[in-house]
């Protein structure tokens, strides 16, 4: 049995479930997952922790199911999270070079620990410093930086903030747990790394995340993040238009919507009718499949609207070749891709797994483990090259100061790597 000394643990916490994942690097860096868990997510709304015992029930009950898979102790997760407030925004600092006109992993550092370090309106912190483009001397270069020679740098990054009471919230919820907190991705930018290839990400591509408390974009071009947004309308939304529009029960709402339920109500059968089965002697209500995706498309139309609008706040409507990856729960709805591709005018497909793991696990292709997947690569990635620097230079002090955590994007700027027995009836 390989060694599990480099062992990482991720878990994605949303609204309706929660996914743990561990695994590591193999001598041939190639990720190897060794433990898939999943349980409902409870004490979560839109993303935001509500109930910090429910929550923290939800994840131990995750890591129990995660941990006798391992055969070690679990002692720390890094989460996906993506709460309705978090977002990016862009920031720029400059310096001279420090080494005789070239530039040093030193002056990387220097200008990602500014950007890290930067003060921020009182209720929010920065948990992502991601570089998008530097320039030297005035020449725009791309993130492979170090040895170019030149006097000054010019930093270009994309701060994922988050309020300061989601990270309590979410400590408060850890607390209750035998497991340390790790570090917070925006969940967006985990899935991204499970969906689309590099080669999408330097066409243009759009990763559009639609769960059951938030709808998640994140905008790719030039292999960088341009832009991203939570959206705080998901699923769920579209249940309780079913419930209210039916007059029925929130848990049949959700059972109409997965079996039932179609995108575009132009295309749906108005021939076809679900019968809901009612109690106390009232008589069974009917809804036909057209009217049901009325009621199910008026809401993603709203939601696609958001959608456009935070299209055009990229400003590369135009350059976005790879068009749009659809992932998450709702996207199953039928014909949800014909709806996107209709109200966006691009090319639309929906997500499959673009990363490759050793191994044959048929719970690796399961949508809802994709964002835990997706983080668990940028997680270990990391991981294998702090490992990999530590065996190289061993006896300098400074070393585990020169690389900070800061996710593939930086290690590329450094150039480090080239139940309920109810049922409805159709007629």
């Amino acid at each position: 049995m390989a060694s599990k000394s480099n062992l990482s643990v991720v878990i994605d916490i949303g609204t309706s479930k929660i996914v743990a994942l561990a695994g590591q690097r193999n001598e041939l860096g190639k990720l190897v997952v060794l433990g898939v868990s999943k349980v409902p997510s409870k004490g979560i709304k839109r993303g935001v922790v509500f109930n910090v015992d429910e929550a923290a029930d939800s994840i131990n009950a995750a890591l129990a199911q995660l941990e006798p898979q391992l055969e070690v102790e679990i002692k720390k997760v890094n989460v996906a999270y993506a709460g309705q407030y978090m977002k990016t925004i862009d920031y720029q600092n400059s310096k001279f070079t420090s080494d005789e006109g070239i530039v040093s992993a030193f002056d990387i550092e220097n200008l990602y620990n500014k950007a890290k370090e930067l003060e921020l309106e009182q209720d929010y912190e920065i948990i992502q410093v991601i570089p998008t483009s530097y320039k030297i001397d005035g020449e725009i270069t791309d993130l492979k930086v170090a040895g170019i020679t030149g006097q000054e740098i010019i930093a270009n990054y994309k701060l994922v903030i988050i309020p300061k009471n989601y990270v309590k919230n979410l400590q408060h919820v850890f607390d209750k747990t035998s497991v340390e907190m790790g570090e917070i991705t925006l969940s967006t930018l985990a899935v991204s790394e499970a969906v689309i290839t590099e080669e999408e990400k330097e066409l243009g591509a759009i990763v559009f995340d639609i769960g059951a408390g938030t709808s998640n974009l994140a905008i790719f071009q030039n292999n960088m993040l341009v832009h991203s947004a939570v959206i705080p309308f998901g699923g769920n939304v579209v249940t309780k238009d079913i419930k209210e529009g039916c007059s029925i029960l929130l848990k049949l709402a959700e059972r109409m919507k997965i079996r039932y339920g179609e995108a575009l109500g132009d295309f749906a059968d108005d021939q076809k009718v679900v019968t809901i089965p009612v109690r106390n002697g009232y008589e069974p209500k009917e809804i036909s499949f057209r009217s049901l995706a009325y009621i199910i498309q008026a809401r993603l139309d709203e939601i696609m609207d958001i959608v456009n609008l935070e299209i055009e706040k990229s400003g590369i409507v135009n350059q976005l070749s790879a068009g749009i990856v659809l992932t998450g729960g709702t996207a199953n709805l039928n014909n949800f891709v014909s709806l996107v591709k209709f109200r966006t005018g691009m090319d639309v497909r929906k997500a499959n797994l673009a990363l490759r793991p050793k191994g044959e696990r048929k719970d690796l292709q399961d949508t809802d483990n994709l964002t835990a997947l997706g983080l668990l690569n940028l997680v270990t990635d990391k991981s294998a090259i702090l490992v990999q620097k530590t065996q190289k230079k061993p006896k300098k002090k400074n070393d585990s100061k020169i690389m900070p955590f800061v996710g593939k994007f930086v290690q590329t700027a450094l150039g480090l790597f080239d139940d309920d027995n109810e049922d409805m009836l159709l007629n």
